[in-house]
């Protein structure tokens, strides 16, 4: 008798042995050669079960690696709005994003992986690039180099705020953040 998809008997916590599963796999495999199938072939389940609980691969990765935030939530709130406040846009996301410690510290945890460890770093890079940057330049229809360069503005302002805690950037109102690099910003989506 063969078992149908969904759960599988006897299981409690079937997400998280999924999420221990997407881990190795990511770990062996990096962001761009797992796939959903492999992942639910390591923690047992099937496909469907997987995307029940995660929607999609970056939704698994972003649970996984436990960042704060999906691409799925990311995109639509740095594409929808004007064009000419995408800058903006993108910055006070940082900003709220880092602000309080349970999103903050997965982040800075997972950046600070990928500067000492060469698996995370090809992870990140990967995941960064192919799930976030690019498909933000392409909807904007920019130069992925563009993306990459803001990517790098705000990198090294979360690396100063709350890593190496440069003052006064790392007690510096966020909206005088704002203020002095959302056009900073703008330029590389407007040009």
């Amino acid at each position: 008798m063969s078992r149908g998809p969904g759960r599988r008997p006897g299981s409690a916590d079937t997400r998280g042995e999924i999420l221990t599963a997407a881990r190795r796999v990511f770990a062996e495999k990096g962001f761009d050669k797992a796939t959903v199938r492999g992942i639910a072939r390591e923690a047992s389940v099937d496909p469907a079960l997987v995307h029940h609980y995660f929607a999609t691969k970056e939704g698994i990765f972003a649970a996984a690696m436990r960042l704060p935030l999906s691409p799925e939530t990311i995109l639509p709130e740095l594409l929808e709005g004007p064009r000419e406040e995408v800058g903006e846009r993108l910055v006070r996301l940082l900003l709220r994003v880092t602000a309080a410690p349970e999103t903050r510290e997965p982040m800075v945890a997972l950046l600070r992986s990928a500067m000492t460890n060469e698996r995370a770093q090809g992870m990140f890079r990967e995941f960064m690039t192919n799930a976030l940057l690019f498909k933000v330049a392409d909807r904007l229809g920019v130069p992925h180099l563009r993306i990459e360069a803001a990517f790098a503005q705000m990198f090294g302002v979360v690396m100063a705020r709350y890593v190496l805690k440069l003052e006064p950037m790392a007690s510096a109102d966020p909206e005088e953040l704002v203020a002095l690099l959302a056009p900073t910003l703008q330029r590389y989506f407007t040009g």
